[in-house]
């Protein structure tokens, strides 16, 4: 069994095995995925996971999702890795994803391809890699994600943390791509880049001072957790730490500002 978490060094010894039940899942754009990638891997463009309808941070809708499982070849035997190439955003969501089908297996590779080509690991270009091997039947289960009605329903309740990943300004309501600013009430705000050591390859900052600063806002492991952003890209990192600091009750809120923030009817706080 594979940690959640893998460094740069474990996957070079993974790769070297050439095991049939290891997939690469590169989470970059299409143009750095041509230029240069981990070997092995298939790309799955950050749209892939995106829903083409209403608001692209719920997840895709049927006909495109069993088109990614197809191209991936997903079966309940095959060990995914996934990256990005940006500390975890669109990596963390892809997971959200997979746990939102019913996939377990997979790890997510820390520092992704910036630590990857950084380290001056060997990598390869070209097209994306696909899997010939028949796909498994999934569907998304809701288990992992809350919707705006329900969220509107349990905001107030006690054990309840909004987890805020846009930025402080987002945040405070003095910027927004959306119709109106500010944030969900009673919702904190930690950064998905104050999540990372820029300075060292995208990858995460130290667990435990991550962990310690995310208690201090009350986003803690007895607390249930829902994570957002503007469209639940951002906000797939912070779903992915509270994975890993083994916080249980983690549910994406995919609709995220796009939705909350388009909304007359929703209530906001400034700050």
């Amino acid at each position: 069994m594979l940690p959640l978490v893998l460094d740069i060094e474990q996957l070079q010894t993974l790769l070297a095995q050439n095991s049939p039940d290891l997939q690469l899942i590169d989470l970059c754009k299409a143009e750095r995925f041509s230029k240069a990638h981990i070997p092995g891997a298939i790309l799955v463009t950050p749209g892939e996971t995106q829903c083409s309808e209403n608001y692209p941070g719920l997840a895709p809708e049927a006909a495109k999702l069993a088109a990614l499982v197809e191209k991936i070849g997903l079966n309940p035997a095959l060990h995914l890795i996934v990256y990005d190439d940006e500390g975890g955003g669109w990596a963390g969501r892809f997971i959200w994803l997979l746990d939102e089908i019913g996939h377990r297996n997979y790890s997510y590779l820390n520092g992704g391809f910036t630590a990857w080509q950084a380290a001056g690991y060997e990598t390869e270009s070209g097209p994306t890699n696909t899997r010939s091997i028949a796909a498994g039947d999934y569907a998304t289960s809701g288990e992992y994600t809350i919707t705006k009605d329900t969220l509107l329903d349990e905001l107030g309740s006690s054990p309840l943390c909004v987890w805020d990943a846009r930025s402080a300004a987002e945040y405070a309501g003095e910027k927004s791509p959306s119709k109106r600013m500010g944030h969900i009430p009673g919702a904190v705000n930690f950064d998905w880049l104050d999540a990372m050591d820029r300075k060292n390859h995208l990858k995460l900052r130290d667990l435990g001072a991550l962990r310690a600063e995310l208690a201090k806002l009350g986003i803690t492991g007895d607390k249930a957790i829902v994570a957002h952003c503007q469209s639940h890209h951002r906000s797939g990192l912070a779903y992915l730490i509270a994975k890993i600091l083994g916080f249980e009750n983690i549910r994406a809120y995919a609709g995220s500002w796009g939705e909350w923030g388009n909304d007359a009817e929703t209530p906001i706080e400034l700050s």
